[in-house]
């Protein structure tokens, strides 16, 4: 297992994309069929985050270890760091496009109605030797 534990982030990365990628495709999104809409919403952010983690993984205040990362590196942060700023906002724009969705659904359904009263009993009515209708117990 020991061999795999440099693929820790990776994984963690895949199975945030592994959840939500999905959505694009049940609730019918169309989040990728606008994708400079979507990069502009990833790549600003992703880019002061990324000047962040830079300026905080210099100065030392964290770090990410070697052991749970791959090998490649990109001015001193690991090619998970670059992409954990496109996948989380990638799944946090494809869950909150999912949940708006199923709330559109949700306000077209017409509500169901109440159920109906429970129906007379049948049969005929016991009636007085007049023909009127007899009075049941009281």
């Amino acid at each position: 297992m020991s061999s795999w534990r440099h693929l820790s982030y990776a994984a963690m990365l895949a199975f945030v994309l592994l959840g939500t990628l999905p959505l694009h495709h049940y609730y019918r999104l169309r989040v990728f069929r606008q994708p400079l809409r979507l990069l502009a919403a990833i790549v600003p952010v992703a880019a002061l985050f990324v000047a962040w983690d830079l300026m905080a993984t210099s100065a030392g205040h964290w770090r990410f270890d070697p052991a749970q990362t791959i090998a490649g590196r990109l001015w001193g942060l690991p090619l998970e760091e670059y992409a954990f700023f496109v996948v989380v906002p990638l799944a946090g724009i494809l869950t909150f496009e999912a949940v708006q969705a199923v709330g559109s659904q949700r306000r077209h359904v017409p509500p169901t109605a109440p159920p109906a009263p429970p129906a007379p009993p049948q049969g005929p009515t016991p009636t007085t030797q007049d023909g009127s209708p007899k009075a049941g117990p009281r």
